[in-house]
């Protein structure tokens, strides 16, 4: 039965259960107090019903839950003529569970929000004419038009203007993205400025938005391991109250004793507070760009003690930056970018387009180049507004030089940097330092994470190991391991998981085994590989790191109020319990005090939604350090 016709379910036992109430009551007052129990043993038998059918798949489903005692109480208040009592519990119990269902539903509204937000169709650019197509029509090289409002519909590249995307759906972030023409486009993203056209890269069921809403789907189905522990604990407490309940029974001889037992026990907070407070997690992580894939591996994040680090677009921004520029005398450094990235257009190397973003971010005209001719693996020669220029390696543009020159012989490379030499008219012009920077706030980063106490941080890379330590000069870290092919980050991970639950992080396709070993695999899913996005367990949807001590702070968040609800609805179920034993709770007493006890503790649960991670890493803290591509 789909959950709209649970809902109805509920809300009609709820009102069979009052009515009851309500009638009994009146009859009682009028006068009339055998009629009175008729109507209230009425409003309690539909509830009592669809309890044991419950109860009955449960069983079948070898699951034992304290709904039984929920049901004895029940029973056992009918049998005993405490119709009141009974009635009392039905509404409670019937309104309890429905309680909970609009708990978790509140806890998922966020969720909720991302799946509302699918687009179904997009405009698509015919032989010059506008169409409106469904999403499965759009194919890799489709021609689309982003007007202002609209869901990027599918991942791509932005092909003409320029885009001003609103992702803070998505990744929480709370300043719109501006990206230029041939900038990469990713769906589920609004247009917050002008229209844009897109090109897109891939269909509508593989792109990321596509991809997220899977994950999503599979996260409202998932069980946290703790709400198997709490099954586990409800066993416990249901044979203490059968205990408690026949003991006070036996040394009384007052069943009704009995009854006020098990009607304060039910139901138990243990079966309410638990889902709530883990889901309501899950949905405060996605608001801060941290998408769980269920309730299991947010519970498993609160027990990490060891993290291993991918270095190459993780540690790393994963992209060649310029980190310096050596200009010859006669040559300001902004000449040499401008005409190395004028040229570099006709290129669709990394590097290439690396100098080119760097020449459009500081607003440098790039004159479109002509009669260039590229030589893989060396460089290119072209002409940009009559001037020949060459741009590669030490050597080849040494070689096409008119004339030596000492700075060619003299430039150096630092470990993992890269240096693109640029000649103009025949002369050295400069020399652009090339490496892929450490991502900005790392060194905050790494202690906040020891605060959140992880025990060892820990570098695995297939880097150079004179790479992996410059660029890691200076971080607080146990240990690293350089140079590992994919099999050997598995076996680093298998090794740590000997001793402490281990969270792994990576972002490339070498990375995904290692993923899906770890206790918890995190992917870092902006830029990162399909295949480590569908290993891991946790996705970044943004491009921070940082957001990971945001997700791990939430998970310990979660997990304390979902076991703090817990404790102190078993701790008063107890205390209620021996109150009902020695005689000082009534059977309906009992009832109305434990269904204050649960409406309190589902409360508390919902306190989830206003997690707030107290320290993110500003990415503007630190300088970039450099590091190795790759």
């Amino acid at each position: 039965m789909d959950s709209l016709g649970t809902d109805r379910i509920k809300k009609l036992l709820i009102l069979l259960a009052f009515s009851g109430l309500v009638a009994g009551l009146s009859l009682h007052f009028a006068g009339r107090p055998d009629f009175a129990r008729i109507a209230w043993a009425a409003g309690t038998l539909p509830v009592l019903a669809a309890l044991l059918a419950e109860i009955w798949d449960s069983l079948r489903r070898q699951e034992v839950g304290l709904d039984i005692v929920a049901a004895l109480s029940m029973t056992a208040a009918l049998t005993f003529g405490e119709t009141l009592a009974a009635a009392v519990v039905a509404l409670m119990y019937s309104g309890g569970t429905f309680l909970e269902s609009y708990a978790e539903g509140r806890a998922r509204r966020e969720m909720h929000a991302l799946l509302s937000r699918v687009p179904r169709s997009a405009a698509r650019l015919t032989n010059g004419t506008l169409e409106e197509v469904p999403l499965d029509a759009i194919q890799p090289g489709d021609r689309l038009l982003i007007r202002q409002g609209d869901i990027v519909p599918v991942d791509g590249t932005v092909a003409s203007g320029m885009a001003f995307l609103d992702s803070s759906a998505l990744t929480g972030e709370s300043l719109p993205v501006k990206l230029q023409t041939g900038q990469a486009a990713l769906s589920g993203a609004t247009n917050a400025g002008d229209a844009f056209e897109l090109t897109a890269t891939h269909i509508a069921k593989d792109s990321t938005y596509a991809g997220i809403i899977r994950l999503v789907e599979a996260a409202q189905r998932s069980k946290a391991p703790l709400s198997r522990l709490a099954d586990r604990w409800s066993l416990g407490f249901l044979a203490v109250t059968v205990i408690l309940a026949t003991a006070a029974w036996w040394f009384t001889g007052d069943p009704i004793r009995a009854v006020a037992v098990l009607v304060v026990a039910t139901p138990c907070p243990l079966i309410l507070a638990v889902p709530v407070a883990l889901v309501g997690g899950l949905s405060r992580a996605a608001r801060f760009g941290v998408l769980i894939k269920g309730a299991a591996p947010l519970e498993a994040m609160a027990r990490i003690r060891t993290l291993i680090l991918d270095k190459t677009g993780t540690l790393t921004d994963g992209r060649p930056q310029i980190t310096e520029i050596r200009s010859d005398a006669g040559f300001p450094p902004a000449e040499v970018l401008r005409l190395a990235a004028a040229l570099d257009q006709a290129s669709q190397h990394p590097v290439a387009q690396a100098v080119v973003a760097a020449a459009r971010a500081q607003g440098l005209a790039t004159p479109l180049p002509r009669d260039v001719t590229e030589y893989p693996g060396e460089g290119l020669i072209g002409w940009v507004e009559g001037r020949k220029i060459i741009l590669g390696g030490q050597g080849f543009v040494t070689k096409n030089l008119d004339a030596t020159n000492d700075h060619a012989a003299s430039a150096s490379e630092a470990p993992g940097s890269v240096l693109v030499a640029v000649g103009v008219d025949g002369q050295w012009a400069g020399t652009l330092v090339m490496a892929d920077p450490l991502r900005g706030g790392t060194a905050q980063m790494l202690a906040q994470l020891r605060h959140l106490g992880i025990a060892r941080l820990l570098l695995a890379t297939g880097d150079r190991a004179d790479v992996a330590a410059h660029i890691t000069e200076g971080l607080a870290l146990d240990g690293i391991h350089a140079g590992l092919s994919p099999d050997q980050k598995l076996a680093l991970v298998q090794e740590e998981q000997r001793h402490a639950p281990v969270m792994m992080v990576g972002d490339g396709v070498n990375d995904a085994p290692a993923l899906a070993t770890a206790t918890v695999g995190v992917a870092m899913g902006a830029r990162g590989a399909a295949a480590s996005a569908e290993a891991a367990d946790v996705i970044l949807l943004v491009d921070r790191i940082d957001r990971l001590c945001a997700g791990i702070e939430i998970a310990h968040e979660a997990r304390r109020i979902a076991l703090q609800s817990v404790g102190v609805g078993i701790g008063l179920s107890v205390l209620g319990m021996i109150a009902a034993a020695f005689g000082y709770l009534s059977p309906v007493q009992g009832a109305l005090l434990q269904e204050v006890i649960d409406v309190a503790v589902i409360l508390n649960a919902l306190r989830s939604l206003r997690i707030t991670p107290k320290d993110l890493a500003p990415q503007s803290a630190e300088a970039p350090q450099t590091a190795a591509q790759g």
